[in-house]
């Protein structure tokens, strides 16, 4: 079993004030204080989306997911900041149901996120459509806007449920799949992330058991592996490593903590 108070204790240890809040809210479900809140809010451009860098001035849509889930682990999901954001990445969804990064950034782009990249299109449509359904209410708020991309999505999924995007593309898009009631695509997805378990980083199990935990998929076959194989990877200190290097440890000793609360 993944040892929680050590994974506790090593955020307390190692974090800083927005990530022991983050911690704060996954353990009591206590909405973080304004002041940690209006930290993220800051860079928030006036359309609505974050810049990938503190000194861009495009917005991103991959960075605007990001900041949304990092504010949804501050229990921040439902405010005028996220409601902002995704006015924001609504109004740049594309007739298709896709979403891409805006031209001007492909010097400064990761390969994830690289504008006009069919595998950066099918990245950035699984993990914005990820958040629309996570945040959606009822009525939507944005209309179609995670249905569309949902439907789009379904149309690039191979016969073998494979997907011709990156790993993180895959468990995204089976939330997004699973929320928008493609139950069997989203199966079929899943069915591949099961296969790939057992290579994958820690950080990748992380990121993939949270996302099908936060939307409900249930303690099912996956998520019992990946909780399985989190546990064989826990460091002594309690924390887990990251694909990005020592300084986001934290985030994915978090990310573990989500997908087990």
């Amino acid at each position: 079993m993944v040892d929680i108070d050590a994974a506790i204790g090593y955020v307390v240890a190692h974090g800083d004030p927005v990530e022991r809040a983050r911690l704060s809210y996954l353990r009591t479900g206590q909405r973080a204080p304004d002041e940690i809140v209006e930290r993220i809010a800051a860079g928030q451009m006036p359309a609505g989306g974050w810049p990938a860098s503190t000194d861009g001035v495009i917005p991103s849509v991959d960075a605007t997911c990001f900041r949304i889930s990092e504010l949804d682990d501050l229990g921040s999901l439902h405010t005028d900041v996220v409601g902002r954001a995704l006015g924001w990445l609504a109004a740049n969804q594309r007739p298709d149901g896709t979403w891409q990064e805006n031209e001007s950034l492909t010097a400064e782009a990761p390969a994830w996120a690289m504008p006009g990249d069919p595998e950066a299109t099918l990245y950035l449509t699984a993990v914005t459509g990820f958040w629309f359904t996570v945040a959606e209410t009822e009525p939507p708020r944005f209309g179609n806007t995670a249905a569309t991309a949902a439907a789009w999505l379904v149309q690039q999924l191979r016969p073998d449920g494979r997907w011709p995007s990156f790993l993180a593309a895959g468990w995204h898009a089976a939330g997004l799949l699973h929320g928008q009631q493609y139950f069997y695509e989203s199966a079929r997805v899943q069915l591949v992330l099961g296969d790939r378990l057992p290579d994958m980083e820690p950080a990748d199990v992380a990121s993939m058991a949270a996302a099908l935990r936060r939307l409900n998929l249930g303690d099912d076959w996956l998520l019992q592996s990946a909780r399985k194989r989190l546990a064989e990877t826990q460091r002594i200190d309690g924390g887990w490593d990251s694909a990005e290097g020592p300084n986001f440890d934290v985030n994915t000793t978090l990310t573990v903590l989500r997908a087990c609360r």
